[in-house]
């Protein structure tokens, strides 16, 4: 957390001496205050030269002029380094969600990450403002009234500093407790979170089961503690009260009763006057805004981020192994996506050797993307095994493979930018853990023809538009270095990029989850042509029964039952299949 503030705060030197030399002017009035009036009072009206106190408090008038200018830049200041701030926050947060995601797909997923991100990221960023600001101004202003009173009256300062420092060691000696119960009410609104966030997932089990009592009682409960947790940081916060009582009312009556003494030692009506100045417009409400800014700002600032640093790491990751061949094989594999649902794949054990084209047909809902997703290493099957070149498929390393799912994903940048996404990084090294549409690709560790590692030259780039029918496309956006803006593209425009993408990859096991659902038929069968003589495997969950009859092998699911065999032996010994394939068939024209 330290090195957080500190990382900060060193950021932006330049600005941290902008916020000092404008809190200098901002600070002048809190030392002009007790010297302009005790002068206006003793020099000026006092001595029937009003001229004189008129224009003492003139100076004065003029430093309050000055210090509104001063405190406007300083805000200015204050948010240059508090925004950074806030974007570390923000990518700590996101970024170890998504790689705690990544790393177990299948384990539970943080939802609190949620609260984090949102809620208590805005709370540090505003809590860190605050306190740069509290701070920063109670500083400069008991430098001020300090050096202030030490040149009015020294023994003014002897009544006045004693109980203020009292009052100072009080209220950061109580920050501890403070802080201890700002983390307890952020841990329960972070169990309150949670507890919803759950109850809103299961609401139609809950409600299907006749559990709304129950759950309603279970939410009543976490409402009930994150309340307690409130009222517990109330109580603990009175103790900023009596600070304040001592540190900026308690020196006022010091004032006033020490004014014989005072007044004794040669100091005139104006000095008492003038102390009380410094106490009640300068070091009270500096002391009242050390206590609010600390006491609610502070506090938060250091329970948000101990909850923002505090969050569990992500668990390690696997070592990535390079499956020996792009070889397919599922082993009795069932997977659900709940433990009281039906299986979506019960059983299944395939054989997709290195080479072979297989389409993968039924009807909606039997489990085809459950199959890619099976076999990218996306889901990992509840039983049984799935290989990818005799490594389970979660570990195989991502330039093994890539899938192209429905919705292809395109971002802003170039045209050449999205088509070599999957190759290698420009220092050569793999970029794991590509993500298309939603999906986990593969990066690479070679390439392409360039030999500095860079992506595929333009001869690579050439053919791969060329084999995947794309050139008209690439005229259409203005070449390969033409900026893309992907709300302008339409959905068969996305999907042709994301597929030239995918060909361009390393990858030699291509899964083709109806990737080429927004094409039209001739189109669709160029890029499966391509991508069967490309080398590999191919893997086509088929949105056209043409797809089908194109592949040297298909895979029907209906459910948990499956069927293997080519076209035309699924023709004579399947009804599904063949009720599929007249659908598709076109009528004859009379």
């Amino acid at each position: 957390m330290r090195a957080l503030l500190w990382r900060a705060l060193r950021r932006e030197p330049r600005q941290l001496v902008r916020i000092c030399l404008w809190s200098v002017l901002e600070a002048a009035p809190a030392f002009l205050i007790g010297l302009a009036v005790a002068r206006a009072i003793e020099d000026g009206f006092a001595a029937g030269r009003p001229e004189v106190g008129l224009a003492w408090l003139t100076a004065l008038g003029a430093a309050w002029v000055v210090a509104a200018v001063a405190a406007r830049q300083i805000v200015l200041a204050v948010a240059a380094v508090a925004e950074p701030f806030r974007d570390d926050l923000l990518t700590h947060v996101v970024g170890g969600a998504v790689r705690r995601a990544a790393a177990a797909p299948g384990a539970r997923q943080d939802s609190a990450a949620v609260t984090r991100a949102g809620l208590q990221v805005e709370l540090a960023r505003d809590a860190f403002a605050a306190v740069v600001t509290t701070v920063r101004g109670f500083a400069f202003t008991v430098v001020s009234v300090v050096l202030g009173l030490l040149t009015l009256a020294p023994g003014a300062a002897a009544l006045v500093l004693p109980p203020f420092a009292a009052g100072l060691v009080l209220f950061l000696a109580s920050l501890p407790l403070l802080a201890r119960r700002q983390r307890e009410f952020l841990l329960a609104d972070e169990r309150l979170a949670e507890a919803m966030t759950a109850m809103a997932g299961g609401l139609r089990d809950i409600v299907a089961c006749g559990a709304e009592d129950r759950q309603g009682a279970r939410m009543a409960a976490h409402v009930d503690g994150q309340a307690s947790t409130a009222r517990a940081l109330a109580r603990a916060t009175a103790v900023r009260t009596a600070a304040l009582g001592v540190g900026g009312w308690l020196p006022v009556l010091l004032v006033l009763a020490g004014t014989p003494w005072l007044l004794s030692g040669g100091a005139g009506a104006g000095v008492v006057v003038g102390a009380l100045a410094y106490v009640t417009q300068s070091l009270a409400p500096a002391l009242g805004g050390l206590v609010h800014g600390l006491g609610v700002s502070g506090v938060q600032l250091a329970a948000t981020l101990d909850r923002i640093t505090a969050a569990p790491p992500p668990p390690p990751r696997g070592v990535r192994r390079r499956p020996a061949s792009a070889e397919v094989r599922l082993r009795e594999v069932t997977f659900a996506y709940g433990p009281h649902s039906a299986p979506v794949v019960d059983g299944l054990s395939l054989s997709v050797p290195e080479g072979e084209h297989l389409a993968v047909v039924g009807p909606s809902g039997a489990g085809k993307s459950t199959l890619a997703a099976l076999i990218s290493g996306l889901l990992r099957p509840d039983t049984g095994r799935v290989l990818v070149g005799g490594v389970p498929a979660d570990q195989a390393e991502h330039a093994a493979r890539v899938l192209i799912p429905q919705e292809a994903y395109v971002f802003r940048g170039t045209l050449r930018e999205n088509l070599a996404y999957l190759r290698a990084s420009p220092d050569g090294r793999e970029e794991g853990g590509r993500e298309e549409g939603g999906r986990e690709d593969g990066g690479c560790e070679e390439g392409g023809d360039r030999p500095d590692g860079a992506g595929p030259g333009p001869a690579e780039l050439e053919a791969a538009v060329r084999a995947l029918g794309a050139a008209e496309l690439v005229a259409a956006v203005g070449g390969y270095d033409a900026p893309l803006d992907p709300g302008a593209l339409s959905a068969g425009q996305r999907q042709l990029i994301a597929l030239v993408r995918a060909y361009l990859s390393p990858a030699r096991l291509a899964i083709l989850d109806e990737a080429t659902c927004h094409l039209d038929p001739a189109a669709e069968a160029r890029v499966e042509h391509a991508f069967a003589t490309r080398g590999g495997t191919l893997v086509v969950v088929a949105h056209r029964i043409t797809s089908a009859r194109r592949a040297g092998r298909v895979l029907l699911m209906d459910g948990g039952r499956v069927q293997a065999g080519t076209h035309d032996e699924l023709v004579r010994t399947s009804s599904l299949y063949a009720d599929l394939v007249g659908h598709w068939q076109p009528e004859p024209v009379s």
